[in-house]
């Protein structure tokens, strides 16, 4: 297990209760993605996490390799899957959404997700990515949160072109902003 894989397992209360301690920033992080959203279909969250996201977005799947972060999930209704988004356990064009919260940045090379991304998706499916941009405002607070630091302090950020090519490499022909705040965009990426 890589340092930040320990990260997660042993720390999965510390940063699930950080959302608990920052209603206002999770209250506008949700509101971001509840707009971009789509509630109609099947819906996956890859790095579901504890399932802060996926639970109140109606998102009824989950994938991630953290044990104790997949627990929480369950807890919140959100069946999960432990793996990886580079290699999703589901069939061709099946899913209508999927999400991916705050996830490239703890990615090696995120290109592979985007591609089993859109293998998931059915025809005019929807990725939608919630980011925190490189030389945001965002990106820096957090480097130095003593919670949120253990996590993002040595994790790779992407600019809006890094993410918009990721999408467009990946077949994805309509990729748009949904909304950019102080560094942190939420972008989403239609399949045909």
């Amino acid at each position: 297990m890589n340092p930040l894989q320990q990260a997660f397992e042993y720390n999965a209360g510390d940063y699930d209760r950080w959302f608990d301690d920052h209603p206002h920033i999770y209250s506008a992080q949700l509101s971001m993605l509840r707009d971009a959203v789509p509630t109609d279909g099947l819906g996956l969250e890859i790095g579901v996490g504890s399932g802060r996201f996926a639970a109140p977005l109606g998102i009824s799947i989950g994938i991630d390799p953290s044990l104790a972060l997949s627990a929480r999930a369950r807890a919140r209704g959100v069946e999960t899957v432990i793996g990886v988004g580079e290699h999703l356990p589901f069939r061709d064009n099946t899913c209508d959404a999927i999400l991916m919260m705050t996830v490239i940045c703890f990615l090696d090379d995120p290109f592979p997700v985007f591609q089993e991304a859109y293998r998931l998706l059915k025809p005019s499916g929807t990725l939608v990515l919630g980011f925190i941009e490189r030389d945001g405002a965002i990106a820096r607070k957090y480097q130095n949160d003593d919670v949120k630091g253990r996590f993002l302090r040595s994790v790779t950020y992407y600019s809006i072109d890094d993410v918009t090519t990721f999408y467009r490499d990946a077949g994805f022909p309509e990729v748009s902003i949904a909304e950019r705040v102080r560094g942190f965009s939420v972008i989403v990426g239609k399949k045909q």
